[in-house]
């Protein structure tokens, strides 16, 4: 049987084997890859003049403050550049600093920004720019957006060639960076392969515009129907019922069942408001240390980074059997609306209160006593329902637009792999 299996498996690996021999009609195995006939290697430093910039003195004021802007690292957080913080005099670009072009690419190659990103941009008009920054001038059969595309699709495997200074300083040396190969295509599909990923980019910020305008005006609505209204009545929280405490579930037992399970961190990055799906599923074993949940519960963070997030409020509202972890403070009670007061809780004057409560400094801790004592200002319950239902619809649409926001990014990135490997062809 054993030999069987073994020989299924020889004639598995043999096929995969051929397959990856076989060559597409059109297509050549290169050092880079598969790549079409038709498409060129290149290396980074062959694709035009490389430029490194300066900074003049600093002392000298007639180099400062004039019409043309000065480019360094800390601009260099959006792939199309039209301006920068800091502006130089014509005068200072003949003593220590180079002007880039536009249509030039600008690339940070030091800086301890080079530990976790590397910044690439495309100058949208003639730019000066500093020593921590290189600057592409693309001959004329390279289209520089192809190349800002390039480089954004190959920023991790650039990253990785980063190397430290003497200094301690990240740095992406230029003969390792000139020496890096590129399949560069013809030219006119070089263009047709940016303007695809240009208005991909533009859907992308649109939608990025639109969930951005609704969270404002989420935000708006909520500031107008949860302010206090002559008729609300002014409570402790601690009066709405009893306060009891979460307990168990380590990190390493939070993925061991499946039994759904809420962690104090997961207050503070999964959840909103109230509880819409869980993110933690423990064993029976582990939910024998945890503390069982009740539909209508409002679950505080009791620990946390700072007094100003202190006591994030989740509700959890659904009939169904969940378990809270350690760290967390359950207040348990049936006589308000819980998703009303999952965002109640969180609003401005309500934080403020947990903050001023706030034991600790590294760590911050609130306890029990604390959230009981907190005042709340709040309406009758059919209100409460009403607030509730405007703020959970205004909740469902947003979360439509980031799904179709993650599946347009997903769709761009798709296109990326296969538009600059020519796997997808554009001619």
């Amino acid at each position: 049987m054993r030999s069987m299996e073994a020989k299924k498996a020889k004639r598995a690996k043999e096929a995969k084997s051929s397959f990856k021999e076989r060559l597409e009609p059109g297509y050549k195995r290169t050092e880079v890859g598969v790549i079409p006939e038709d498409w060129t290697i290149e290396t980074l430093g062959e694709l035009g003049k490389w430029l490194s910039g300066g900074t003049p003195s600093m002392s000298e004021k007639t180099y400062w403050d004039g019409s043309v802007p000065w480019v360094s690292p800390k601009d260099m957080k959006v792939a199309r550049l039209h301006d920068a913080s800091d502006h130089v005099s014509e005068k200072a670009l003949t003593n220590g600093t180079r002007l880039a072009p536009q249509h030039a690419l600008l690339i940070v190659v030091r800086g301890m920004i080079l530990a976790h990103s590397l910044p690439v941009a495309r100058a949208e008009r003639s730019l000066a720019f500093n020593q921590d920054i290189k600057a592409l001038i693309a001959r004329d059969s390279v289209d520089s957006n192809f190349l800002l595309w390039w480089f954004q699709a190959n920023r991790s495997a650039l990253l990785s060639l980063t190397a430290e200074s003497t200094h301690g300083t990240k740095r992406l040396p230029s003969e390792t960076l000139f020496a890096q190969k590129i399949a560069l295509p013809p030219l006119p599909e070089q263009k047709a392969i940016a303007e695809v990923l240009n208005k991909a980019d533009a859907l992308i910020e649109c939608f990025e515009r639109l969930v951005a305008k609704k969270h404002l005006l989420k935000r708006g609505v909520m500031q107008k129907l949860l302010r206090p209204k002559d008729k609300w009545v002014t409570i402790k929280l601690g009066s709405l019922g009893v306060f009891l405490k979460g307990s168990g579930v380590r990190k390493d037992e939070s993925m061991s069942g499946d039994l759904p399970c809420v962690r104090y961190g997961e207050i503070y990055t999964k959840h909103n408001d109230y509880i819409k799906r869980f993110h933690s599923w423990i064993s029976r074993e582990v939910a024998a240390t945890a503390k069982r949940l009740k539909a209508g519960d409002l679950l505080f963070a009791g620990s946390g980074e700072t007094k100003e997030e202190i006591g994030k409020c989740v509700a959890f509202v659904d009939d169904l059997e969940a378990y809270a972890g350690g760290d967390i403070v359950i207040l348990r009670q049936e006589k308000t609306n819980s998703v009303f007061m999952g965002y109640y809780l969180n609003t401005g004057p309500i934080n403020r209160q947990k903050a001023s409560k706030g034991q600790g400094d590294a760590v911050v801790h609130i306890s029990a006593s604390a959230l009981a004592d907190i005042d709340i200002t709040i309406p009758a319950l059919n209100e409460q329902v009403a607030i509730a239902a405007i703020f959970s619809a205004m909740d469902a649409e947003i979360v439509l637009l980031e799904a179709q926001l993650a599946k347009y990014r997903q769709i761009k990135q798709g296109l990326m792999q296969n538009l600059l490997t020519g796997r997808i062809r554009l001619v």
